[in-house]
């Protein structure tokens, strides 16, 4: 029994292959709620399809398929009739037989468009190159996102009837003949009433300005109710229509919608400043021209053009974030694609036409694709190379850009070692005498004063006795004044070039000393740890060339940036005892200046009240006073101006 009843089984269960069929009542609701996360895609959709009928003919003409009239006019005419709540999109382009349409329209998801290539371009390995934008079959069906009815009316090159075929969102549909005359293919969509603002002229102009702006074919747009050159209410018209005006209502010239033409399918050689400034303009809404710009034409096999723009901003955290536009075949896919620019290029603002990516990308399908990194390389090249050649061959302009572009620059060394090793010899000090000098310079310059170490000061203001004094000696001095520049300075040392950084107020530069022996007296050291209050501060007398500074303090460059270190950990939550690493001062006296001549012939109270005041003022040069120091300092300064 147990034998029989496993044959049976076996007969019953027999292997069986077959397809998953798909019931149209259950698929149409998908397809009107979720087939794309942003309902506007839908006219792209159509008016994708319609590019591509008329790229076809024109394929089969360049392969020698059929003959054009020599002026034919292609276009895409996109008809808005609030009266009849339709969207017409009608296009001049190879249209469908009835068979065509059978095949194409009425199956979902088998695609044309792969067809054709497949059948007039060979084995397909370079689709991209073709320019037809449709790879999926799909993107007609979106037109149901915002119809309850949607008709087609075609008529093929080949001269076969023309077929009329309209579709419910039940998908029910229906197939006869009609009287079209010419070639190509109309779509109409009867909207539905939930969606009347499809029909408001403002709300198409904005989806063709977003999603087909740059596409390859014109595109005309019709709106019912907007007339033109039918009279105008202007001054110059008195309220009826003449000859004479000049106004754009009297003298109406229909325009495309779009530029078929964008700049960056142009060779660099062929465009002007005034062209790249004007497409900015344009594209990013900015009336400010951009600081430079990067033409890409990639070749195979990444293949991808562009042009890439850094802005120029007024404040210094206005918009980090840039805007880099996705395009594929001159069809806008998405904005703000992170993965395209690495996030320490952020600033930067640009299109990218990118065929080798499929219309309809996903954020996770970005993160994890190679040919995406492979574009974002070649972009970091780009960049790099676009610096080194404004420092090489334009050094004037890229010095005028320099402050604006420094921060962003330092940021990407930091996160790139690569990016870091091409931009190296282009990366610019800002000297402090509003001059602007390369790494490489400013050593050199250096060897002349004996110094192998470059001085920077991150307060100008605060720091200016010790700039002062350097300058005096010869020594030039750079700035480095935003927090994480000291970050920046770190990474410079650390990768091994011996480039070693000092603040001016960390150590004394050799060329400033007249000498080197160091004095020490236990009574001016005694005296100063009085009045400063500080039992432990570290007193050295030396000789200065500059007779006329008593008295300065320094703080070791390795205490300080350990200091700096610890406040930004305290920043992230970090928590660590307020003395764990106090700062090293040491109060330098300078023993050519007469005011500490005389001090060491003082005692008792003026003694005191003399070197707190050179104490005071040596902390003023260094620091920003306490309250309480300022409280003291300024009645300090009081009392002595009273004797006076």
């Amino acid at each position: 029994m147990h034998a029989e009843r496993m044959i049976n089984l076996t007969e019953e269960f027999a292997s069986k292959k077959g397809g998953i069929s798909v019931q149209t009542e259950h698929i149409f609701p998908v397809i009107k709620r979720w087939l794309y996360s942003d309902k506007d895609i839908f006219l792209r959709e159509i008016v994708s399809n319609a590019s591509d009928a008329i790229t076809k003919l024109k394929r089969l003409e360049a392969l020698g398929h059929i003959t054009l009239d020599a002026d034919e006019d292609f276009r895409i005419n996109i008809t808005v009739s609030k009266s009849e709540s339709t969207i017409t999109v009608e296009d001049n382009g190879i249209g469908m037989t009835n068979e065509e349409l059978e095949k194409y329209i009425c199956q979902i998801a088998l695609s044309g468009a792969l067809e054709f290539i497949s059948q007039y371009e060979g084995d397909g390995e370079n689709d991209s190159a073709n320019g037809i934008i449709g790879h999926f079959g799909l993107g007609f069906y979106s037109s149901f996102m915002v119809s309850d009815t949607v008709e087609l009316f075609t008529k093929s090159y080949t001269g076969a009837p023309a077929v009329h075929w309209s579709c419910d969102d039940s998908g029910e549909y229906e197939i006869t003949e009609c009287d079209k005359k010419t070639k190509g293919t109309k779509v109409v969509m009867h909207v539905s009433e939930s969606e009347k603002e499809y029909l408001e002229g403002d709300k198409i102009r904005e989806i063709l300005n977003t999603y087909c702006a740059f596409m390859p074919i014109d595109i005309y747009l019709d709106v019912e109710g907007e007339e033109h050159g039918e009279g105008c209410d202007c001054e110059e018209c008195h309220h009826e229509h003449e000859d004479g005006c000049e106004c754009d209502e009297c003298h109406y010239e229909e325009k495309p919608v779009n530029d078929k033409s964008p700049l960056w399918l142009k060779q660099a050689s062929e465009c002007t400043p005034e062209m790249y400034n004007e497409f900015y303009h344009k594209v990013f809404k900015d009336a400010r021209d951009p600081l430079f710009y990067i033409h890409i034409n990639a070749d195979f096999p990444l293949n991808f053009k562009g042009i890439l723009f850094f802005p120029r901003l007024d404040a210094e955290y206005e918009s980090l974030e840039g805007q880099v536009k996705l395009y594929y075949n001159q069809v806008f896919v998405a904005d703000n694609i992170k993965e395209v620019i690495p996030d320490y290029l952020l600033m930067l603002r640009g299109v990218l036409d990118c065929p080798e990516l499929p219309l309809n990308v996903s954020r996770s399908y970005l993160q994890n694709n190679v040919y995406i990194k492979k574009v974002a390389a070649h972009i970091v090249k780009k960049v790099a190379d676009k610096l080194n050649a404004l420092c090489n061959v334009d050094r004037d302009k890229y010095e005028s850009i320099w402050d604006d572009i420094h921060l962003f620059v330092e940021y990407a060394c930091m996160r790139d070692n690569k990016f870091y090793e091409k931009v190296k010899p282009s990366l610019l000090l800002r000297i402090t005498d509003k001059s602007f000098m390369t790494i490489e310079e400013y050593l050199e310059a250096a060897k002349e004063a004996n110094e192998n170490v470059i001085y920077y000061t991150s307060d100008v203001t605060l720091q200016a006795q010790y700039v002062s004094m350097l300058n005096a000696a010869g020594i030039k001095v750079a700035i480095f004044d935003k927090p994480f520049e000291t970050q920046f300075i770190s990474m410079l040392e650390g990768y091994g070039d011996e480039i070693k950084f000092v603040r001016v107020d960390s150590d004394i530069a050799d060329a400033l000393k007249s000498g080197d022996e160091k004095d020490e007296d236990e009574a001016l050291t005694a005296l100063f740890r009085t009045v400063s209050g500080n039992d432990a501060l570290k007193v050295e007398i030396c000789a200065l060339r500059d007779e006329s500074i008593p008295a300065f303090l320094t703080v070791t460059e390795e205490s300080r940036r350990m200091e700096e270190m610890m406040k930004m950990y305290a920043r992230s939550g970090m928590s660590f005892g307020q003395d764990s690493f106090p700062l090293d001062y040491t109060l330098r006296l300078n023993r050519s200046s007469s005011i500490i001549s005389r001090l060491k012939a003082k005692d008792g109270k003026d003694a005191e009240q003399i070197a707190d005041y050179i104490y005071r003022l040596a902390c003023l040069a260094n620091r920003k006073l306490s309250t309480e120091e300022m409280k003291d300092f300024l009645n300090a300064s009081f009392e002595i101006l009273s004797k006076l």
